[in-house]
């Protein structure tokens, strides 16, 4: 995929989701069989940390593997045949993969996951949604962020925060629903003009359907949001669990197990009921575009 293109082409064979699914189908046809990693490992000749890889998806397993534990778990006829197109599909390069320079391995296969989500939940305390942002807000961010990057690495960064929003265009894009903090909206960045702009979208957005923005005001107080930022991210096959994104300096953590991704919901469930309604928030977010100095 180009570029040019609408990352929403990929929604439905993200090839980070793919391989996802690949590893949980491999784990439950495992579990089965009653095989251990172990099992697994002696019988095919493999290391246990092989096995470990390929069902926790920290590697992507060739096509001749697949096989090889397809004839050990006894899958035939089209259900093979399924499961090696879907290890085939895995290997297919996302669009993400020409900004593999700028991009670290943890935010890639977020933005893999992303490309495949059914519905994205994001709670941002202190900036704007990466997906709503405007072009000159990101810049804005991206300078004044923690990392020190150059000119060309802040472009290419932007490209790539561009090209994520695609997936907000196309006629099976996901639900999202954000919540912000009111310091989101009445921080500043860039000077007024570039956050009446970036407030302006936010508006905009909301209208066009499939997005709800809501604000947790000032007057809230504490809230289940103080933690940090976390986005949750739900996908089109029951089979797929939710995924939770949590994005920090020291290094990008997903939460996967049922108990924690449940804690990340109950969580954004509270903040959803601290926020103001979609459209009171609407009309704090209009407000504090007319604060801004002219």
């Amino acid at each position: 995929m180009s570029r040019g293109q609408s990352g929403q082409e990929n929604a439905n064979h993200s090839p980070t989701l793919r391989a996802r699914q690949l590893a949980l189908e491999l784990t439950r046809r495992r579990e089965a069989m009653n095989l251990s990693r172990e099992d697994v490992a002696s019988r095919l000749e493999w290391s246990t940390s092989t096995v470990f890889r390929i069902e926790t998806g920290r590697s992507v397993p060739q096509p001749r593997s697949v096989r090889a534990l397809l004839e050990l778990y006894g899958i035939v006829g089209a259900e093979r045949e399924g499961l090696l197109q879907l290890a085939r599909e895995a290997r297919q390069p996302g669009w993400w993969h020409s900004f593999r320079d700028v991009l670290p391995d943890p935010y890639a296969a977020y933005i893999g996951f992303e490309s495949g989500a059914a519905s994205i939940q994001n709670f941002e305390p202190l900036v704007i949604p990466g997906l709503l942002q405007t072009e000159e807000y990101a810049r804005a961010t991206f300078h004044g962020g923690p990392r020190e990057l150059n000119r060309e690495d802040v472009e290419r960064r932007i490209q790539v925060r561009t090209t994520r929003q695609k997936i907000l265009t196309g006629p099976e894009r996901p639900r999202l629903w954000a919540v912000i903090d009111e310091a989101a909206i009445r921080r500043i960045v860039g000077g007024p003009k570039i956050m009446r702009e970036q407030l302006y979208r936010l508006i905009e957005a909301a209208e066009e359907g499939r997005t709800t923005i809501q604000v947790v005001p000032f007057r809230a107080g504490a809230h289940a949001g103080t933690t940090g930022p976390f986005v949750i991210l739900g996908f089109p096959q029951p089979t797929d669990p939710n995924v939770v994104y949590i994005e920090t300096l020291a290094g990008d953590i997903y939460v996967e197990g049922p108990e924690d991704v449940t804690r990340y919901m109950i969580a954004f469930d509270r903040l959803v009921a601290a926020a103001l309604h979609p459209d009171e928030s609407l009309a704090l977010i209009e407000q504090a575009a007319s604060d801004l100095p002219s």
